[in-house]
Order: C-alpha cells, then sequence, then structure tokens
C-alpha cells in the first residue's frame, strides 16, 4: 500500500491522470474525454484509475477541466472575475468518492465592457499554474494567451485574472480546412513543410491589414489562377486567422503588452511567429506542466 493523490485534467478530447507520491509524479494514466463519455463520466474515470486503485484509495483526488461542465461528471460554477487562485479553489464542488475526497475545480467568467459574457474551463489552471511556477506573473499587470481550439486572451494584474476573451480560431481554422471549398481537407502533419511555411507567412502578411473576410477567398483563387498548392493554402489559412486574431484581441484586452503563451509547443511557437510579425515579444510555457501546477504540483 502506498499514500498517492490524483491530480487531472480532463477537457473534451482527453482524460490525462497523474499519480503523485511524495511531492512527485511517479505515474501517468490516459483516458477519453468529456466530449465521448458524457454524463458517463465516473464510469469512465473508475476505469482509467482502476489499476492504482489495487494499491488502495487516493488520499485525495483533484480534477479540472469540461469534468465540471453541465454535461461533465458534476457540474461546478464559475467563479467571476476578478478571481485569484483562492477564490477560484472556495468555489470547487467536493464529495467523497468511494471513500477519497475528490474536487473538481470551477471554471472562470467575465462580463466585457459591452456586455458580452465569457467562460472558460480548464484554462484557469493553467494560468494560475504559470503564476505559481513564475511568481514574476504574479505580480503586476500580463497578458497571458492560450492558444487552441477557443484561444483565450486573459488580462492578469498582481494575482488575480482581471478579464479574459474567448477566440474560436481553432474551431474556425477545422471548419475551414475540412468543410469548406476553400482549402483541400489535408492534415497539416501531411502538408509539405516549405510549402505550408510560405502561405502562412503570407496568411499572416495579409492579416496585418485586419480584414479576414476579404482575405479568405485567395485561399482558392490562388491556387487556381497564382499556381499555389493545397499545402500553401493550408498554411496560408492558418496564418491569416491566427494573425487576425492577434490583431483583434491584443487591441482589445491590453494594447501592445508582451504575451506569454501558455499550451502545446507546436502551436506555441505558431503563434509567437504571428506576434513577431506583428511587432509583440513573447514567451512560452508548457500547458501540461502549468496545469499540473495550478493544480497543486509544482515541479522539482
Amino acid at each position: 500500500m502506498s499514500d498517492y493523490a490524483v491530480i487531472g485534467d480532463w477537457g473534451t478530447s482527453n482524460l490525462r491522470l497523474f499519480r503523485v507520491e511524495a511531492g512527485r509524479i511517479v505515474a501517468r494514466r490516459d483516458g477519453p474525454g468529456i466530449g465521448v463519455v458524457g454524463r458517463e463520466a465516473e464510469a469512465a474515470f473508475a476505469e482509467t484509475i482502476a489499476p492504482w486503485l489495487e494499491d488502495g484509495l487516493p488520499t485525495s483526488i483533484r480534477l479540472c477541466g469540461m469534468v465540471g461542465a453541465r454535461d461533465g461528471w458534476v457540474e461546478a460554477p464559475y467563479a467571476d472575475c476578478p478571481a485569484d487562485a483562492d477564490s477560484w479553489a472556495e468555489v470547487a464542488v467536493r464529495f467523497d468518492w468511494r471513500g477519497a475526497p475528490l474536487a473538481i475545480m470551477a471554471g472562470l467568467a467575465c462580463t466585457d465592457a459591452d456586455g458580452i459574457a465569457d467562460v472558460m474551463r480548464g484554462e484557469e489552471a493553467q494560468i494560475f499554474g504559470a503564476m505559481a511556477l513564475d511568481p514574476r506573473l504574479a505580480t503586476g499587470r500580463h497578458l497571458i494567451v492560450l492558444p487552441g481550439t477557443h484561444s483565450k486572451w486573459t488580462l492578469v494584474e498582481d494575482g488575480r485574472v482581471i478579464r479574459f476573451r474567448t477566440v474560436p480560431t481553432g474551431e474556425l481554422f477545422a471548419l475551414l480546412r475540412d468543410r469548406s471549398t476553400l482549402s483541400p481537407n489535408i492534415a497539416a502533419a501531411d502538408a509539405d513543410p516549405a510549402e505550408e511555411a510560405a502561405g502562412f507567412a503570407e496568411g499572416l502578411e495579409r492579416a496585418g491589414a485586419g480584414r479576414l473576410l476579404a482575405s479568405l477567398f485567395a485561399a482558392r483563387a490562388m491556387r487556381l489562377r497564382a499556381g499555389r498548392s493545397a499545402d500553401w493554402a493550408l498554411g496560408y489559412l492558418s496564418g491569416l486567422v491566427i494573425g487576425c486574431e492577434i490583431a483583434e484581441a491584443r487591441a482589445a484586452l491590453a494594447g501592445d503588452t508582451g504575451v506569454v503563451l501558455i499550451g502545446d509547443a507546436r502551436l506555441s511557437d505558431r503563434y509567437a511567429r504571428a506576434l513577431d510579425a506583428q511587432g509583440i515579444a513573447s514567451q512560452s510555457l508548457d500547458g501540461d506542466a502549468c496545469a499540473r501546477a495550478g493544480l497543486g504540483f509544482l515541479e522539482n
């Protein structure tokens, strides 16, 4: 028998569980996302954690992400912004699971100056984790961006999330790639790197004008009339939507403030290049490490 705790990030697409013993992560288990299991989340969790239960119950379980959504395991509330790590933790949903204490962390909610509501689930753990990993982010004013299907542009000040704006750039790109006439349905991993990079650079250049709708059709027309490849078109659309996201979101939140990127290394690198094209400095942090820190585990 061994004493261990479990922390986990349970998003729409994936479940990632980490076993923590004596301040170290000693094992990891992966499972299906909430978007797959829905209301069967408890059964999916039990199946994923089953090998660890042979050593006894965890001393604690803490989960963040879409596990707390309305269609997840148990709906967790939203903490209203401005919010710090303590006020976020206070509104978590806590209950016993088979005798082990389990907490499902809350999301965050804010209302913009124009009266539009916004929400996040899971990204807040990464934001508070980033502050724990780099205490410099817990003082002063910073713009933290979490690229993804629904990118989050978050203004933090002295350890509190003041407000944020969600931009569904990743979802828009997937729709354009898979369901429109503008780009053939090919995966980025299958594209010719040089052609895709050339398209990405041209998309960023056009995005500088801030005219998204007027620039989209070039992904098709340039293939028909200028000899551009399908791989070029894929990169072009990516550069265009990311560049336009940056131009719009940074103006709405924090002007020309430098950016901290949190997320997947490949996507963060793409955003770093897009930011640099608009004269904005950035630094990148690993999304998984930030999520684990937000759930209470600090890497040694």
